[in-house]
């Protein structure tokens, strides 16, 4: 259920709060690209360490002092295909990844200066010049082995590429109309400009090898007994299948109670944001990153006043310091310590949330009793995914809380099959991590079709 407009006038909910080319310059990139000096002079900074932190950080291992000494040295095509090496989707994770918890975090330079080398910059100004020449890799040669891959996100097409490289041919089944997963549907509009995220799927997939099929949900047009019997390998890849509620009264019955999920990636597909309705008053509830990009687009498209919610306190968000300062610095509220107890209405739409405040007492979170009210004509809820028990049928992989329990190969219960992503056991809810879990599989895979 969508955002719904009053029909009438400049009203709470409607469209075109802000003209067009204020529109457009809130959605420009929040990181503009370095040009070539910028970035040999950032390079520069670099200590080239040995045994360097900031590898160690990154989940998918980038030598990042080599790329790193390759744009210093005026080499930006060898430093991308380092960066590509380990992390073919390394232009979107570039832009998406929180390196300010990751590699920047532990940069020397952040230790000592309080200003790390801006390495998620540097990875992007590589991958950029790569994509713009093309695919740097070749495939080997054809090994007749097929492997189903079900999911066309970061995890299926880094394990669809990694296995294409080793010869494979490879089909994935992807229950969307365009390929990327949260990389197209579910990341901030300003992250991710100018159509990034599809030109890196066709990057990706210009290895060849790799058929693509859309519209075919795992559960409902394909089933996992047939894709054992049909490959000789499959990998799950498909992402956790829908959204936690509140569990209050009205949630579905309200108007403009809308998943933050389905907001993002509403506006992530409208050219013109101008067509997209908002409330002048908007209320995100939950913490992590889903719910600050609720609330920052929901700023930039002209609502008056954004509060975001959140049970616990500030340090335990999902969302990063940076993150939260980025909200901030947009004007959106940060109202941490309160849990929602009812949703108020009028004429059938949504009108506010009563909460109550929380503290956490011997470890337990617990309510105060006492009771405030946030007005809203637009509410988002962010509040977490739910499991994939329902689209295996009853040959499915071993679960735990909803997810796919696998071992360190990303081998699933189920012999000849393998998952990665948001949808197993320990994910850590990352594009970088699930580009690591695509590659892992990829290489567990080949190395059982190889005997």
């Amino acid at each position: 259920m969508g955002i719904v407009s009053e029909p009438t006038g400049i009203s709470d909910v409607a469209p075109g709060r802000l003209d067009a080319d204020t529109l457009n310059a809130n959605f420009t990139d929040l990181h503009p690209p370095l040009s070539t000096h910028e970035a040999r002079v950032e390079a520069e900074r670099c200590y080239f360490c040995f045994d360097a932190p900031c590898q160690s950080a990154c989940p998918t291992s980038i030598d990042i002092p080599l790329f790193i000494r390759q744009i210093a040295a005026g080499n930006p095509l060898g430093s991308a295909k380092t960066i590509l090496q380990s992390n073919i989707l390394g232009g979107i994770c570039a832009r998406v990844c929180p390196t300010e918890t990751l590699c920047e975090q532990a940069c020397v330079r952040e230790a000592a200066e309080g200003k790390p080398v801006r390495i998620g910059q540097l990875q992007r100004f590589a991958v950029d010049a790569q994509m713009a020449v093309g695919q740097p890799f070749a495939r080997a040669a054809a090994t007749g082995k097929r492997v189903a891959i079900v999911g066309a996100g970061p995890a299926g097409l880094a394990c669809a590429h990694a296995l294409s490289l080793a010869g494979h041919d490879v089909t994935i089944f992807e229950k969307r109309e365009k390929s990327g997963g949260l990389n197209e549907f579910g990341i901030a509009a300003y992250k991710t400009t100018d159509n990034f995220a599809a030109r890196e799927v066709a990057f990706v997939l210009s290895i060849g090898g790799i058929e693509v099929e859309h519209g075919k949900a795992l559960g409902r047009d394909i089933a996992l007994t047939s894709l054992r019997r049909d490959f000789n390998a499959v990998f799950l890849a498909a992402g956790l299948p829908g959204t936690n509620k509140l569990g209050l009264p009205g949630e579905d019955r309200l108007a403009n109670v809308v998943d933050a999920v389905e907001f993002i990636a509403e506006l992530r597909q409208t050219a013109d944001k101008s067509q997209l309705p908002i409330g002048r008053r908007v209320l995100v509830i939950g913490g992590g990153m889903t719910a600050i990009d609720a609330a920052v687009q929901s700023k930039l498209l002209g609502a008056e006043i954004v509060n975001l919610a959140y049970r616990r306190g500030v340090d335990a968000m999902k969302a990063s310091r940076y993150e939260r300062e980025l909200a901030q610095t947009h004007g959106v509220i940060i109202r941490p310590w309160a849990r929602p107890l009812a949703l108020e209405g009028h004429a059938g739409a949504v009108s506010g949330v009563l909460f109550e405040h929380t503290k956490m007492v011997g470890g337990q979170l617990v309510g105060l009793g006492d009771a405030f009210r946030i007005e809203a004509n637009v509410v988002f809820t962010a509040i977490g995914q739910t499991g994939v028990a329902d689209i295996f049928g009853d040959d499915g992989p071993d679960l735990k809380d909803g997810r796919i329990v696998v071992d360190a190969e990303r081998r699933s219960s189920l012999p000849g099959v393998w998952a990665g992503g948001d949808a197993i056991v320990g994910g850590l809810d990352l594009t970088v991590s699930a580009v690591e879990d695509g590659k892992q599989a990829a290489r567990s895979i080949n190395a059982a079709l190889a005997g």
